[in-house]
């Protein structure tokens, strides 16, 4: 199941980002992201007050999370997309997070069927998203998924020194 976030998955939410800050600080995970750098509490709360923060939930568990909103970050501007389209037609999926205790269950190709058919209620058939260069397992999923690799821009992203932020399309 799948709904938008409240106040009340705040605490759930953030406890997903520290599972996966401690994967990658043992290093049993290689996402690129730091711990109270990005994404943090501050990170959840403001996407839930927005309203653009959605969750999955399993057996009345939260086992997933990310942002979905048609804004592109500034460092798309940089990226060699094959569609040029405007901005309205465009939707974007920001911090997918799946929880590493309940990995490998198929949570994170849900969740991108959830944005493709969110998108396509919204009239926006093309979509974008990035993640790090050294998040192997997010490429290795979105390419199974139909995602173009379309860029790597050099920048600090997110408060992150050094990311090479890959940007990726697909046309729906």
């Amino acid at each position: 199941m799948f709904r938008k976030a409240d106040f009340g998955d705040l605490k759930r939410i953030t406890e997903i980002y520290d599972e996966i800050h401690t994967e990658e600080e043992a290093g049993r995970a290689c996402i690129g992201w730091v711990r109270s750098i990005y994404p943090t509490r501050k990170t959840a709360e403001a996407s839930i007050k927005k309203g653009d923060m959605f969750v999955e939930i399993e057996e009345g568990r939260i086992v997933a999370a990310g942002i979905l909103n048609q804004e592109q970050v500034p460092e798309y501007a940089d990226a060699k997309w094959d569609y040029d389209v405007p901005d309205d037609q465009v939707m974007v999926l920001h911090t997918l997070v799946v929880s590493p205790k309940v990995g490998k269950k198929g949570y994170g190709s849900r969740f991108v069927g959830y944005y493709e058919q969110f998108a396509l209620e919204h009239n926006c058939h093309y979509l974008r998203m990035d993640t790090n260069e050294k998040n192997r397992a997010a490429r290795t999923l979105y390419k199974k998924l139909g995602y173009k690799e379309v860029s790597i821009v050099p920048c600090e992203f997110n408060g992150i020194k050094g990311v090479r932020l890959v940007c990726l399309e697909k046309k729906l």
